[in-house]
């Protein structure tokens, strides 16, 4: 592995300079030298990873470029000091080199860190008399998280960095199914806030039934059948513990669309010891999360995430940016929990809203979690500037006793209600149903077909198909 070179005279540091005579000189010791030779073998471990930072100067300018080894984007920071930039290396590492490539507002003091927590953090290298440019750092240093802590600016403006580049070895796992790369990624790109025609609606329903429950879960316990407390499972037919991309697409489904092979999951629902599974075909929005509905995207193939924790208090049930109305049934609705009564009888529904935002770098995280974000006042954050479809279960269980003092979930309480998705629509077909439905700004079935806009067509035959 060989460092890039620097690009010429104004991204040549003082340090180099000085190591780069010394060497000329003979002076290096043969640990010095082993040391160096030891960095420069070691491989780029940060490209991809997700960074976050104490501030972004805007959306043009996210923390994820410097992590993208494209030397044309660029992290800039508000114009104050201190600033932050740090790495998620996925797990414990020894970091050998550190590579800065600064833009023309560089950094004069700053540290590099490292933590194995983000929290506690542990000073490997000081610099107090930086003049920008590019950076060759050889250093020693073991933790998951490496921080750049910027204490002096170099020039008036704020902090602006092309790369930061992290050599070393990841020696440990940083737990769960880690990261899945997206191929291609999608980089360079910028949160959409564009002000189209207003459409009261842009979305279509995907509508399936529940057809079995298992104690497993494919992206949180890939692998370990009986691992996880009990699910339902809707959409692909075959899901199971051991499910991947390849075994989902190539399943039958009980969506009404052939091309959703998708798996759909959430805790199971009990009476007392009896399962309860949801009535019916369920309905599973797919709409405009951002006010630019214009700009949403398909679904990448093989995108996971989960929606809301098994965890969550009332508080976080009812202050998650995907709370809707929470539990209703008959004349009790928006709670917490679940109805100990149902007045009138009928259904006992939740609707939950899960994050359409995505980096854009990765298919599933860690925490299957932190490659998606909310829209925030209808714009997707910088740091995941991609539009996707905002996905919103709206699920109907039969509830026909007036008193329900025994229904439970699988995973507690009312307010432990969350959900998984894992993408296997058939490419096309979803592209079909997002470009006509929620781009075209209409209110469509599961055929892609607005009964208020005749006029406008399907996007799908009357076998769900394409045409």
């Amino acid at each position: 592995m060989k460092h890039r070179t620097s690009r010429g005279a104004p991204h040549r540091t003082a340090l180099a300079g000085a190591a780069a005579a010394i060497l000329a000189a003979g002076a290096l010791t043969g640990g010095v030298l082993a040391q160096q030779a030891a960095a420069a073998a070691d491989p780029l471990i940060s490209q991809s990873k997700p960074v976050t930072a104490s501030s972004v100067e805007s959306a043009s300018f996210p923390a994820a470029a410097v992590a993208d080894n494209n030397l044309a984007t660029r992290w800039a920071s508000a114009w104050s000091d201190p600033q932050w930039v740090q790495i998620d290396l996925g797990g414990t590492a020894s970091v050998s080199h550190v590579e800065l490539d600064w833009e023309a507002a560089y950094a004069s003091g700053y540290q590099l860190q490292t933590s194995n927590d983000a929290t506690t953090w542990n000073t490997v290298y000081t610099q107090a008399n930086g003049t920008g440019g590019t950076e060759q750092i050889d250093l020693a240093g073991s933790g998951r998280y490496v921080r750049l802590n910027l204490t002096k600016r170099g020039t008036q403006y704020g902090y602006s960095l092309e790369e930061f580049k992290v050599y070393g070895q990841v020696t440990a796992s940083g737990g769960g199914s880690g990261y899945v790369l997206a191929n291609p990624q999608v980089t360079g790109a910028t949160p959409a806030t564009g002000n189209p025609a207003h459409a009261y609606f842009h979305e279509f329903q995907a509508n399936c039934t529940a057809t079995h429950d298992l104690p497993d879960d494919p992206i949180v316990f890939p692998g370990k059948p009986g691992a996880s407390h009990m699910h339902t499972f809707m959409g692909a037919l075959n899901t199971n513990a051991d499910s991947t991309l390849e075994s989902l697409q190539a399943s039958t489904t009980s969506c009404l669309a052939p091309g959703d092979k998708s798996g759909y999951w959430m805790p199971t629902m009990y009476d007392g010891s009896t399962a309860v599974d949801p009535v019916g075909l369920q309905t599973i929005y797919y709409k405009s999360g951002i006010n630019d509905y214009t700009a949403v995207r398909p679904f990448p193939a093989g995108l996971r995430f989960v929606v809301a924790s098994p965890t969550d208090s009332a508080t976080d049930f009812t202050t998650h940016p995907g709370y809707v109305a929470g539990w209703e049934c008959g004349n009790s609705y928006h709670t917490s929990d679940l109805p100990t009564e149902c007045p009138g009888g009928g259904q006992l529904n939740i609707r939950f809203q899960a994050p359409s935002c995505w980096n854009g770098l990765y298919l599933d995280t860690p925490d299957h979690k932190s490659h998606m974000a909310y829209p925030i006042d209808g714009v997707c954050p910088a740091d995941h500037p991609v539009a996707l479809p905002m996905i919103e279960f709206k699920m109907a269980f039969p509830a026909n006793l007036n008193d329900l003092a025994q229904l439970h979930l699988s995973s507690g309480r009312g307010f432990s209600f969350h959900y998984d998705f894992f993408n296997a629509w058939d490419a096309p077909t979803l592209a079909a149903l997002v470009d006509h439905c929620i781009v075209g700004g209409l209110q469509c079935n599961a055929r892609g077909y607005d009964e208020t806009q005749p006029g406008r067509g399907a996007a799908l035959n009357e076998q769900y198909l394409l045409p």
